[in-house]
């Protein structure tokens, strides 16, 4: 998205918090006095420039390390290598097979996230006691979601209330701990959160956020306060927070704030996306200038798409930057996209492929060729050798193996500079607000999920239900729905699949893992370096 189309007090109070890697440096404070005292000029604008650094922290992880993290541990996408071109270490093969490393580059963003909750404390310490819950609320809600986001991946997290003091280590507290934490600062600060939703609150917390956040908390409560993160048991856990999550999501819905179809499913995800996409709660925007890192095409396209006009993306202009193809599809999930008549079936690039027109990103009757032959892309992945490396070869079939996803549509304009993409990402949807609500009243044993599952398959064009969605129709249509956003893997867990074998993480497999330990991740070595007394997690 262009960041011309949104406004954003970023100009006129600059902030530039020191990056923080560990949890014992603490930032120098760029300010003398409060500035929300400061004369003559609207105190919610000087905590709002000041905020600009906190809420666009992440575009980075996000755009790239976040993804490979989230997508290749589910069932969604497997990372490919060409005759060891992209085996990078194994960090692609590491999360497909569930046996990650401390030190795979996929998941070097445990720092990212503790500096972000810094400079979030910095900004609160700075305001001090006697500023308003409005001016705070900001500030504790990235706080919480960035403390979320390592208490998902990793478990047990640091609970970071303030800056800690020169040379302090924080201990990591016990995932369920943590659990109850967000919940308190969540509840706490959702009154005082704005319930504005204008191009000014795009990709800011408001009030709609937070209730996402803390709907996404409760669905997850029994994953998160298991006594372990193996002992978690889908088919018998009990999660007493169900009818809480009922309760924020029809806050959000009864809001009417927010509605499926204001633009179609694949205009969702676009180059040109922004503020009009009523589906979006939460969201980080892009820009392939101005705010850079979003790089999802970059290994989902076509290895050979440097050059090639016409290209599958319909444009007349070339790619001068290089593409991975090395992230594929997995034959099991692809056989989600199916249903007749869905747009999602669009997502993927299956079988012989079309040329898009970048305007309505549907297929042309156009072939989209290589070498004189039509690209086909296989559903069915054969490998060089049956190994570790994940690795096809390098040859003009292997790099068409796989389905490709194509759901984050690029312009060479944009992609031209440094591969970079102005598709914003949707960290929270509305379709979501839905699914879960429907998820928690099949769970709860109660009525009208049909009704909010029939939303979903409307507005795709896909064919309804008759009756109330059962638990495993509502696991496949969040596949089909939150495809390529990094919400698989959360889900998985809590379905009880994460264990499953699909390619290549099957039992067979070389170095494939099924150790429910490994729901989350091993905490980056250099973050063990950094804080003595903290333990790697368990199984890794």
């Amino acid at each position: 998205m262009r960041l011309n189309k949104i406004i954003l007090a970023t100009g006129l109070f600059a902030v530039a918090l020191a990056s923080c890697t560990d949890l014992d440096i603490k930032p120098s404070s760029q300010y003398t006095e409060d500035p929300s005292k400061n004369s003559g000029v609207d105190p919610m604008i000087v905590v709002e420039a000041k905020m600009a650094d906190v809420y666009f922290h992440l575009a980075g992880t996000f755009g790239r390390r976040y993804m490979e993290a989230q997508c290749l541990a589910s069932d969604e996408f497997t990372g490919l290598a060409f005759d060891g071109g992209y085996y990078d270490g194994g960090t692609y093969a590491h999360q497909a097979l569930h046996c990650s490393s401390a030190t795979d580059a996929s998941l070097d963003w445990y720092s990212d996230l503790t500096s972000g909750i810094t400079k979030a404390n910095t900004i609160l310490e700075e305001l001090g006691s006697a500023a308003s819950e409005q001016m705070k609320a900001p500030a504790r809600a990235m706080r919480a979601y960035f403390t979320w986001i390592l208490m998902d991946s990793f478990g047990d997290t640091p609970i970071l209330e303030k800056v800690p003091a020169e040379g302090e280590v924080v201990a990591r507290s016990p995932r369920k701990e943590v659990a109850e934490w967000i919940e308190k600062e969540l509840t706490e600060i959702i009154p005082a959160l704005t319930e504005d939703v204008t191009e000014n609150t795009y990709g800011k917390p408001t009030r709609w956020m937070a209730e996402a956040l803390l709907a996404k908390l409760y669905l997850n409560w029994a994953v998160y306060t298991a006594e372990s993160v193996d002992q978690y048991d889908a088919a018998t856990a009990a999660n007493p927070k169900l009818d809480a999550c009922i309760e924020a999501c029809n806050d959000i819905i009864n809001s009417g704030k927010f509605n499926l179809g204001s633009v179609d499913y694949l205009h969702k995800f676009s180059y040109d996306n922004g503020p009009f996409v009523e589906d979006f709660i939460y969201v980080m925007p892009y820009d392939a200038i101005n705010r850079q890192g979003f790089q999802y095409a970059r290994p989902r396209s076509f290895k050979q798409l440097k050059g090639m006009v016409p290209n599958v993306y319909g444009s007349t202009d070339a790619f001068t930057q290089s593409f991975g193809g090395n992230m594929v599809v997995t034959p099991e999930f692809a056989k989600l996209f199916s249903l007749e008549g869905d747009i999602r079936n669009l997502c993927i690039l299956r079988g012989n492929v079309f040329i898009r027109d970048p305007k309505t990103l549907r297929p042309t009757t156009e072939p989209f060729m290589y070498k004189g032959k039509q690209v086909r892309f296989t559903e069915d992945i054969a490998l060089a050798k049956w190994d570790n490396t994940i690795d096809v070869g390098n040859n003009d079939e292997s790099i068409q193996q796989g389905c490709h996803s194509i759901k984050w549509f690029i312009v060479p304009g944009d992609y031209n500079n440094g591969r970079n993409q102005s598709n914003d990402l949707p960290l929270f949807r509305y379709a979501d607000v839905l699914l879960m609500k429907a998820e928690c009243l099949v769970r709860t044993g109660q009525g009208g999920a049909k009704e909010l599952f029939n939303q979903i398959r409307k507005y795709a064009g896909a064919p309804e239900l008759a009756a109330e969605p059962t638990l495993s129709e509502i696991y496949d249509e969040r596949g089909r729905e939150f495809f390529d956003e990094n919400w698989r893997r959360n889900d998985m867990i809590r379905f009880g699949h994460f264990e499953d074998e699909f390619f290549p993480h099957y039992k067979d497999f070389p170095d494939a893992n099924f150790d429910k330990r490994h729901r989350i991740f091993p905490v980056e070595q250099e973050m063990l370096d950094l804080n003595p007394g903290w333990e790697q997690n368990p199984g890794y």
